[in-house]
């Protein structure tokens, strides 16, 4: 993808995406003008220059299909993924997803992904590559009132989860990587550092009051309004940073991903008025350690 594509992608991805979910009886997940989507271009670039590849059609010079990859020090992550609707069907996504197998193969890594477990094209797509589901997750969206959250239970740990800064930030790596045994510093700086004014970050610090107990970061765009990533030590560790990251999203509506087996954390915001909308299922091909703790993948940037 080079830099005059942008638009054309964010196109792509706008009305693929809708196009998919329209087809199958679902609302539109982007709204208002294409424009919002080019937020996959600005922050994917910014985090991973050069990390997209194209399809272009040979007869029109139009852009048929686009997949973000991000390589990181433990692993690749492939991003989002689309494909124009005029050409649903016709093995562009599979040669997309053969290149970036492919580059990772070569650097030795597993590649990583969240997808849809709905979208039974896709999930046969990674699946017949040789992903193979690890975690299901509940994606949870909640209409957040203006004064914040009224309903339901407030978590105890509420009291001991703060904003984030970057003197976290080594904390929050070392966390991550003994939980989800996973290394991306340079996302979690991007998002401390906050240069595009979109992201939020929150800890939970430790009951012994040495180091984090969790931490979780969300972003702010028309693009995309999510929480996540995040990663914690126990349930009751992540009710108190998704209670804190929704009340910074007051009047808007976030959408989250709860791992199916936390029903202790699921049943909190439940209580906060939550709904589910969808499920998803986290996919590895390669090498996969089991994890502990909570973790809360995310589609902005979907790194982990």
């Amino acid at each position: 993808m080079r830099t005059d594509d942008w638009d054309e992608v964010a196109a792509l991805i706008f009305h693929s995406t809708n196009a998919w979910y329209q087809a199958n009886g679902k609302p539109p997940i982007f709204q208002g003008e294409t424009s919002a989507a080019r937020l996959f271009c600005e922050v994917y670039e910014a985090l991973d220059p050069g990390c997209c590849v194209v399809a272009v059609c040979e007869a029109s010079g139009q852009i048929t299909g686009s997949c973000f990859y991000h390589p990181r020090p433990t692993h690749m992550s492939l991003g989002i993924m689309n494909v124009h609707p005029q050409h649903f069907g016709q093995g562009i996504a599979r040669k997309l997803l053969t290149i970036i197998i492919d580059q990772a193969e070569a650097q030795q890594k597993p590649v990583r992904l969240v997808s849809s477990a709905i979208n039974l094209d896709s999930f046969s797509l990674y699946n017949r590559a040789g992903f193979v589901p690890r975690a299901m997750f509940q994606d949870m969206i909640l209409q957040v009132p203006e004064e914040g959250i009224q309903r339901g239970t407030k978590p105890e740990g509420i009291g001991r989860v703060r904003t984030a800064t970057l003197d976290d930030l080594e904390a929050i790596v070392a966390l991550e990587a003994d939980l989800h045994k996973i290394s991306r510093p340079d996302d979690h700086r991007f998002f401390l550092e906050n240069q595009q004014g979109i992201w939020h970050v929150a800890v939970i610090e430790a009951t012994d009051g040495t180091g984090i107990d969790g931490f979780l970061a969300s972003v702010c765009h028309p693009g995309s309004n999510m929480l996540g990533p995040g990663v914690m030590r126990t349930e009751e560790d992540a009710a108190a940073l998704v209670y804190f990251e929704l009340n910074q999203h007051r009047g808007r509506m976030p959408v989250w991903l709860v791992p199916v087996q936390a029903s202790r954390l699921v049943q909190y915001c439940y209580g906060w008025g939550a709904k589910n909308c969808e499920l998803h299922v986290s996919q590895v091909r390669g090498e996969w350690t089991p994890t502990s703790g909570i973790i809360m993948p995310t589609f902005m940037p979907e790194t982990g």
